[in-house]
């Protein structure tokens, strides 16, 4: 790691390094050769005889819905099953239907159970006759004048049954989440489509719960294709409407929160508090100054410690009646770690302590037990957690942080309503992405001795909990460098984690499906526990010291886990928010993992003790630690030896062309001062590493099912890529690009013949968030002066009907060159570099 103690340099923010390149990749396509062929005769007899029973049915469902007088559109939901072990059945189904939007035929929701996939599709009244159409072409083999088949094939041939979907159907959930007593209440998360008319499909629902005698919550959450409600009752109930249930997209089972750990008893003294207060120098309440925004049980300011960094108007509760006090003994301890950090630091400095930052807090969560039915509602009291401090003071810098979870782990990384919420305020949908909002969230502890037994093998069968998998926020892990048992009661115990690992209380992607993204993305400390022959349990000498939420009882008290890792993330990010006013969340984001590195113990835990680890080894090292902890001074500071450059920018994705349709528009080209001379000056074995970082927030789209092109859950997607020796000239290297972009549209790897990035393009475009980095020599590295940013499909592409693809996507790069060599100065001719480049034009050789 280079040493920034004797040599800090401000981080180089670049202007005027990009050039928008037009994107010629054409869109996805695909073969038919995968497709199973089926016997014409049978199979389409065997489709009509099917759409002929749905016929009464559908009939009967319409005679309902006019009696009660439904007014989001008559029709039926219709599932479709593919054909066992094919791939991306119902991507043709979903193109297919988009073809002519005047039908109204809607893919509802894609899930695949075993090696089966199927659709849920809304048909509206008298739409059936479209797929007898479809049934005949495909008999008669029809084609065009030109010999073109319009048989439909690619789409029958997956098809293997069409039936009404039941309330079993609609079920995209965990199948062990569903009672198989049909008669148990529960807490049912509804997906509802919006077909044009949002109010009158929630009017629509609220009437058929109502038959059913289903409690239904009075709030919503709003996405671009869905709105989500909490319904209460049994299958039973729902049950006698599933003919009239022409309004609903997805069921899931509701969460509950996951209950707040009780404070330890205190461990400092009154006067330690009038000696830190004594040295401490907050900043002033003007709106210029960051804050962090606490989304947790409220704060105590009547700490002592804590009162210089918040005003009593900053205190704020999603419901008014709880009141804006900590009675559950959490808030308060993350409020003294995002203010002061460890405080067993703390007291244990003598120096003057000056902090830029100061704190908000909005009560999330009450004390435990006092919020019955509404603790389900995570993204609606997230979102309405989010306005308040917005509405009290618009203008100021801010980062939110929680560390309030959901008690389980089943999304797998899978996009919730409650991430997606994350998701959709983080890239300010509302407001076309001009406002963003950084968000640091925790992974949610493991707290389970039998975990601790097994660790570290325990760890990867703990994932990530709800809303950490949200795309857009930083998802903090945890480690821990305490392995110092003070207790005398505790001697017989050895901690769990080594120096410098993970620790047992933090949760791992470690299972998830590939198509999500990498989490953590990074850890910081949250403590470690103890074990003996009989096993493991916590111990207060491993934790992290705090602030009590009782101050008249006792000042200091411990906290540990993810919550206390989270706390200290969003601590980090309002001192770059401080150091660097102008730079967006984007870029705070990107700058906390670009500085990140792996702990010895994190590398041995997870890398092959011989011979050079694979890419998948570092997938796996980055799904249990992330990219390890961040440093702060690296993060803030650039060396000689060691310079960051920023870039912040926009690019265009998509157009709408006529007689084409949305298709991909521009990628940006980056033209970096590169320090070519110094580089080409060094011995030439000696030894340099590229660092890139990317980050941008994607707009979210929850109703997205599965992976294929119809089903993106992101907006759009963005990829970065570096110039290399065998591009002859740039416009080699645009074309590289755009042949790269086809084939990584349809999920082919873009080329492996870069093999000196530890991830690689195949592993590290996950997510919204992309780090990877490249060790070669100085001379390989001095002729890598271009960087692209290029987009992939996203939805603003693939749904037009949305209108969003003329929207600009912001993204922030970060590039950092390193060199072992502490007598080289990389720095001064790349800063006087910048400084000619920002008035001049970039060229692009040919």
């Amino acid at each position: 790691m280079p040493d920034h103690t004797h040599d800090k340099h401000p981080h180089l923010v670049l202007a005027n390094t990009s050039a928008p390149q037009a994107f010629t990749a054409p869109g996805g396509g695909g073969s038919n050769d995968d497709v199973p062929q089926q016997n014409r005769v049978q199979h389409s007899a065997s489709l009509s005889a099917q759409l002929n029973a749905l016929k009464p049915v559908a009939q009967h469902a319409r005679q309902i819905q006019q009696e009660q007088g439904l007014e989001s559109g008559l029709g039926l939901q219709v599932q479709f099953v593919g054909q066992p072990d094919v791939a991306l059945a119902f991507e043709s189904l979903g193109s297919e239907l988009g073809k002519d939007p005047r039908k109204k035929i809607e893919v509802l929701s894609v899930r695949t159970e075993g090696n089966t996939t199927y659709a849920n599709v809304f048909v509206p009244d008298g739409k059936l006759a479209h797929f007898e159409k479809y049934v005949a072409d495909y008999l008669a083999q029809r084609k065009k004048s030109n010999g073109h088949a319009l048989d439909h094939r690619a789409l029958l041939d997956t098809i293997l049954a069409i039936r009404t979907a039941e309330i079993r159907a609609l079920w995209t959930d965990d199948l062990a989440l569903l009672p198989q007593d049909a008669a148990e209440s529960i807490w049912w998360e509804v997906w509802l489509p919006v077909r044009g008319d949002r109010h009158a499909v929630l009017m629509d629902f609220r009437k058929l719960a109502a038959l059913a005698s289903c409690q239904v919550s009075e709030h919503h959450i709003s996405f671009p294709e869905r709105s989500i409600v909490l319904m209460y009752g049994s299958q039973q109930q729902f049950a006698t409407s599933v003919l009239t249930i022409n309004c609903v997209a997805e069921l899931r089972r509701a969460k509950e929160t996951a209950e707040f750990f009780d404070g330890m008893t205190p461990a400092e003294q009154q006067e330690w508090s009038a000696e830190t207060l004594a040295r401490l120098t907050v900043a002033g309440e003007d709106d210029s100054v960051p804050r962090v925004c606490l989304l947790d049980s409220g704060v105590n300011r009547g700490h002592p410690l804590l009162s210089p960094f918040i005003a009593a108007a900053d205190l704020h509760a999603v419901q008014p009646a709880w009141g804006v006090d900590d009675t559950a003994n959490h808030g308060t301890g993350l409020a003294g770690l995002v203010a002061l950090g460890d405080m067993t630091t703390v007291l244990a400095s003598d120096g003057p302590l000056q902090v830029a930052h100061r704190l908000e807090s909005v009560k999330l969560t009450p004390h435990q037990g006092a919020n019955a039915g509404d603790s389900r509602q995570h993204g609606y009291l997230f979102a309405e957690a989010v306005a308040r401090p917005e509405v009290a003071a618009p203008v100021r810098p801010r980062v939110f942080t929680s560390a309030v979870t959901s008690s389980d782990d089943r999304d797998k990384g899978r996009p919730s309503a409650w991430s997606a919420t994350v998701d959709r305020l983080a890239s300010d949908y509302d407001g076309n992405g001009q406002f963003p909002r950084l968000f640091v969230l925790c992974t949610g502890n493991t707290e389970d001795a039998q975990t601790w037994d097994a660790y570290p093998g325990g760890l990867g069968t703990r994932g990530i909990r709800d809303p950490g998998q949200a795309w857009n926020a930083l998802t903090v892990g945890a480690y821990t460098e305490k392995v110092n048992i003070t207790e005398a009661d505790a001697q017989g115990y050895a901690p769990v984690a080594q120096e410098g690992g993970v620790s047992p209380y933090s949760r791992t992607s470690n299972g998830w499906n590939s198509a999500w993204p990498l989490k953590p993305d990074v850890v910081f400390e949250g403590g470690n526990a103890g074990r003996n022959a009989l096993g493991s349990v916590g111990i207060r000498s491993l934790h992290l010291l705090t602030t009590h939420n009782s101050p008249q009882e006792r000042l200091f008290t411990t906290t540990n886990a993810t919550s206390a890792a989270s706390a200290l993330g969003a601590r980090m990010a309002a001192q770059l928010m401080a150091a660097y006013p102008a730079l967006r969340p984007e870029t705070i984001r990107a700058l906390m993992v670009h500085s990140a590195e792996w702990t010895e113990a994190m590398r041995a835990g997870y890398l092959p003790a011989h011979g050079m680890p694979t890419k998948s080894d570092y997938v796996n090292l980055i799904r249990h630690c992330g990219w390890g902890v961040p440093n702060l001074d690296q993060a803030l500071w650039s060396a000689g030896n060691s310079l960051t450059l920023i870039v912040e920018d926009e690019v265009q994705p998509f157009e709408k062309v006529k007689n084409r349709g949305v298709v991909t528009r521009d990628m940006n080209l980056h033209s970096l001062p590169w320090p070519k001379e110094q580089l080409l000056a060094l011995p030439p074995d000696t030894r340099v590493e590229l660092c890139i970082t990317l980050s941008y927030f994607i707009e979210p789209n929850p109703s997205a099912r599965g992976t294929s092109s119809k089903f993106h859950y992101p907006s759009h997607r963005l990829r970065f890529d570096v110039q290399r020796s065998l591009d002859a000239t740039t416009a080699d290297f645009v074309a590289r690009i755009n042949a790269a972009a086809e084939l990584e549209d349809d999920g082919i790897s873009i080329d492996p013949k870069d093999p000196n990035w530890i991830l690689g393009d195949r592993q590290r475009h996950r997510g919204s968030l992309h780090k990877d980095v490249w060790r070669g020599t100085a001379a390989e590295l001095a002729n890598r002066g271009f960087v692209a940013v290029y987009p992939s499909k996203g939805w603003w592409r693939t749904r037009p009907a949305l209108e969003r693809y003329n929207l600009p996507a912001r993204y922030s790069l970060i590039i950092s060159i390193r060199t072992p060599a502490t007598d080289v100065d990389l720095y001064t001719p790349i800063a006087d570099m910048v400084v000619a480049q920002v008035n001049t034009p970039i060229v692009i050789d040919t």
